[in-house]
């Protein structure tokens, strides 16, 4: 049901995890896909590898997506190079577990620089190519459950994934009638190398297991991946400005 042949489409931090998941399930539906990594890049050849290996169409470029001139650079290859721009998947983000408390200033600059900043920095720069596409383009957002919920050590990250949430909302109201669909998908606690870095990650990822309301399943990136395709297809045409939320119903729970 799911075709985007001919589309084009950048997924941020796409050497692994999640991003990695959504790089090849797009691509697995006909886009042409632009793997971007800022240290990875090993990883990120890889992901093209297996891209086209099963017949895909896929190049790997490298940017840190905090800064502005590094996303405008990788725009401007991506327009050369495939002289359209239809879907973003703004993934990418930074770690740096720590209590609340021992937030220093130049770690609350850099978490917000990492995980809010290049949702803001990837539209900009984009625009011309997304509303130039022949049909409705799609950025989208990966958010994270501590946008909502108390998480130990993550009241930072979970601070800037609000402030992300929020600002997809008002791009959807601020250019939402120019042909671009702003949404963004909120993951429950998925098994990534990321969230494994997390201290009591094992305990949490534990307690996931016993509280999913879902028979005999636990969150992959695969599962976040597929709500990616939804919003990125003509299924999706109408849904503008929401966060979708993918955790096996975890989040209904009292």
């Amino acid at each position: 049901m799911i075709d985007l042949n001919g589309k084009v489409a950048l997924v941020t931090g796409a050497s692994r995890g999640i991003g990695r998941a959504c790089a090849q399930s797009l691509a697995a539906c006909g886009a042409s896909v632009i793997v971007n990594f800022l240290n990875s890049a090993d990883a990120a050849k890889e992901v093209v590898n297996t891209i086209q290996n099963c017949g895909g169409r896929a190049i790997a470029i490298r940017a840190d997506v905090s800064q502005r001139d590094d996303v405008q650079a990788m725009i401007d290859v991506i327009g050369e190079h495939f002289g359209r721009l239809d879907i973003i998947v703004s993934n990418a983000a930074a770690g740096g577990f720590r209590p609340l408390t021992q937030v220093t200033p130049a770690n609350f600059d850099s978490i917000l620089r990492m995980n809010t900043a290049p949702l803001l920095w990837l539209t900009q720069a984009s625009m011309p190519l997304l509303q130039a596409s022949n049909s409705i383009s799609r950025v989208i957002a990966i958010s994270s459950h501590g946008s909502i919920r108390g998480i130990a050590n993550y009241g930072i990250i979970g601070t800037s994934k609000a402030a992300l949430e929020s600002l997809v909302r008002h791009l959807a109201f601020e250019l939402g009638r120019s042909g671009v669909n702003f949404n963004a998908i909120m993951p429950g606690i998925v098994a990534t190398d990321a969230i494994k870095t997390l201290p009591g990650s094992a305990g949490m990822l534990k307690s996931v297991q016993e509280q999913i309301l879902v028979k005999d399943r636990m969150l992959q990136p695969a599962d976040v991946a597929g709500a990616v395709l939804f919003l990125a297809s003509p299924l999706s045409e109408l849904i503008q400005g929401q966060v979708i939320v993918v955790d096996g119903g975890i989040s209904i729970r009292v």
